[in-house]
């Protein structure tokens, strides 16, 4: 389907976005697009990263948020504003209102990264901790805004904040003209449908695929039903876009604009994170690394040039950790095994020798010798090991089957 300018009459308009890139000058940044020569090689064709892993607060949230808030009047203003979020929109919010100088309100799930927490009181908003999802969190800021008459700033679910998000849009296609094909990860979907409105109105033959977790999808279900289906407990390492319940604006805007929705494992994200953390030297959170995750997992489907938005960077140390180890494990590079040997002066040495003649980096050593399942002059070892991929992994299993060392797991 072709889409022209005037065509796009929905709840946001191409002059919708230009008006909200005019208010956000000096306020966002006009974030770098990077070139990977890794997923371009992939891909067989270039493909760019659009670093808004690289905006203030860390992810585009501010776009929106900024310009919803700059919108209101100044009563409205007078009231103060209260906002829901895992972090991202919550971080957008505080700073779009300490800039306009406007109280802020902000509620948290009780699992945010302890990093978006803080981040979001250091830019001035009073935070709430409530709920463990973002949906209850949600219900929690709309009642406070009924109670006291703050209003309720939506991370996207309103036409403001949409045409917040589609200023990356057009960025992308003034960074990249050629572009052939956009992938930007969802969850609730405003930023995804911001994109859409301004590269369609402009470029309607550049595809627009979006992509979620596989463990919080609500999109494709709700794509087929023809209207948003909530997802029952959505599960997914990527809290930004760990959303239940598509947006009633933004599901509008995709199901008319954007080509194709796809979805990505953990085990993909996290490699996908390892890959932008080794390759590009950019840090990415979970939900920022979903397009690379969708690039990687099917390079041979996206016609190039690509851009690939890297939506945020604000990822937990603790969570990175994690992360990066499955990540690892996902490539083969990290591998754990358990065994048993005869429990004796040096049986343990001998064990690390056989690894260290197939060059495999010993991690950590857990040694167990009071089971009950174990024999009397049996141990247990765990190990947690460095390897160098798949076909190193399997190097190591059978140097140690062939040194009489029965693996377990």
């Amino acid at each position: 389907m072709s889409y022209s300018t005037a065509a796009l009459v929905g709840p946001v308009t191409l002059d919708d976005v230009r008006g909200a890139q005019k208010m956000l000058s000096g306020v966002a940044r006009v974030t770098a697009m990077e070139g990977s020569r890794h997923l371009s090689q992939l891909v067989g064709s270039p493909v760019h990263l659009k670093c808004e892993n690289l905006q203030r607060t860390g992810s585009f949230k501010l776009r929106g948020a900024y310009v919803r808030i700059a919108g209101l009047l100044p009563e409205q203003r007078a009231a103060g504003v209260v906002a829901a979020s895992a972090g991202n929109h919550a971080q957008g919010v505080a700073l779009a209102s300490s800039l306009l100088g406007v109280r802020s309100t902000v509620f948290m799930p009780k699992g945010a990264p302890l990093p978006k927490i803080s981040a979001t009181r250091d830019y001035g908003a009073e935070v709430r901790l409530h709920g463990q999802v973002v949906d209850e969190t949600l219900a929690a800021a709309q009642e406070y805004a009924e109670r006291t008459g703050a209003v309720f700033i939506h991370p996207f679910d309103h036409p403001d904040v949409i045409a917040g998000q589609g200023t990356v849009g057009l960025e992308i296609l003034e960074q990249c003209p050629e572009v052939r094909t956009v992938v930007v990860g969802i969850g609730g979907g405003g930023l995804v449908a911001g994109i859409a409105v301004a590269v369609k109105a402009l470029r309607p033959d550049v595809r627009i695929v979006g992509v979620q977790a596989e463990g919080a999808a609500a999109y494709p279900p709700s794509l087929a039903a023809g209207r948003p289906v909530a997802v029952d407990h959505p599960v997914t390492m990527a809290d930004g876009i760990k959303v239940g319940r598509p947006g009633d604006v933004p599901f509008g805007i995709v199901g008319e604009l954007v080509d194709e929705v796809r979805t990505v494992s953990e085990d993909e994200l996290s490699t996908a994170l390892l890959l932008c953390l080794e390759r590009a030297k950019l840090v990415v959170e979970p939900a920022g690394a979903s397009p690379v995750a969708a690039l990687l997992s099917d390079p041979g489907s996206f016609e190039g040039p690509v851009a690939a938005v890297l939506s945020g960077g604000n990822v937990d140390p603790v969570l990175m950790q994690g992360v990066l180890r499955h990540g690892m494990a996902a490539q083969g590079r990290y591998l754990a095994v358990r065994l048993r040997l005869t429990d004796r002066p040096g049986a343990l040495a001998t064990l690390l020798g056989v690894l260290s003649v197939v060059d495999a980096n010993v991690l950590d050593v857990s040694h167990v010798r009071t089971d009950p399942r174990l024999g009397l002059t049996e141990a247990e070892v765990e190990l947690h090991l460095e390897t160098k991929g798949p076909e190193h992994c399997a190097e190591v299993g059978r140097a140690l089957r062939e040194a009489g060392y029965p693996v377990i797991g």
